[in-house]
């Protein structure tokens, strides 16, 4: 079933590994912090749908869980450093922005998502004072995937890039059906809930 609406031209970088992950329906979450070189210094939801731009710079495989570590070997099959262009397979609507200030509560999560209790740790005790940005997200593959041009304001460890290049809407479907989203996302709820 094709989505239509107005798609703002913005994406939100996320480890490649993670990205796929988000397309192939194995998880809906993502949990940021913000990146280094944050303008804010901390997270933001600047816009509730985004596409999901791959990033492979600081994907480690010992952060992610066993089964997902020969997967992250597979987004790297197709990255070069020195690419021209970014492909640009998936979109999101964020339905949920959930903060999280205490490990007690992030491990609640341990088995909704890819990453070691390391890694989810460590995202959650960097700026310690800041919370830890749980997003749910429903997410859209594309029917054809958008290359974009690689331009370097999308390089470095930020969250959130504009592309600078108009990109036309694309058809696209979505990941999960209603109903299992629905299920999913009530999982995640009840898990916190505790």
């Amino acid at each position: 079933m094709e989505t239509q609406w107005n798609r703002e031209a913005i994406a939100l970088k996320e480890w490649a590994v993670s990205v796929k992950a988000l397309q192939e329906g194995k998880q809906i979450i993502v949990m940021r912090k913000g990146g280094i070189i944050e303008e804010t210094r901390d997270f933001q939801l600047l816009s509730n749908s985004f596409y999901l731009m791959p990033a492979y710079e600081h994907q480690r495989k010992e952060l992610l869980k066993e089964p997902f570590r020969e997967e992250m070997d597979d987004t790297l099959k197709e990255w070069s450093p020195e690419a021209s262009s970014i492909k640009l397979e998936a979109y999101a609507e964020a339905t949920h922005d959930i903060e999280i200030n205490d490990q007690e509560t992030l491990d609640k999560l341990r088995d909704l998502h890819i990453w070691t209790d390391t890694f989810a740790e460590e995202r959650l005790k960097w700026k310690r004072k800041k919370p830890l940005h749980l997003l749910i997200l429903k997410v859209f593959r594309l029917e054809e995937p958008i290359y974009a041009p690689m331009r370097p304001a999308y390089t470095g460890c930020k969250s959130w890039v504009r592309l600078e290049d108009e990109v036309a809407e694309p058809a696209m479907a979505p990941v999960l059906t209603v109903d299992l989203f629905e299920r999913e996302t009530e999982r995640i709820l009840n898990a916190l809930k505790g």
